[in-house]
């Protein structure tokens, strides 16, 4: 779990620096790539649920 939770981490970084760089450049690379990794976020907080409920049952 704490891979994953580093994974999450790593993608919201991505997410972060390109979302700034369309916000404040107005770059539409970097929109798409933001775009991307909030997709990526999105499937793996799904799997941290899951695993975060799998071992608050043990």
């Amino acid at each position: 779990m704490k891979e994953l939770v580093e994974q999450i981490a790593a993608a919201y970084e991505a997410f972060q620096k390109d979302a700034a760089a369309q916000v404040e450049n107005g770059n539409k690379a970097a929109g798409t790539r933001a775009r991307k990794a909030s997709l990526e976020i999105e499937k793996k907080m799904k799997e941290f649920r899951k695993a975060s409920l799998e071992a608050a049952k043990k």
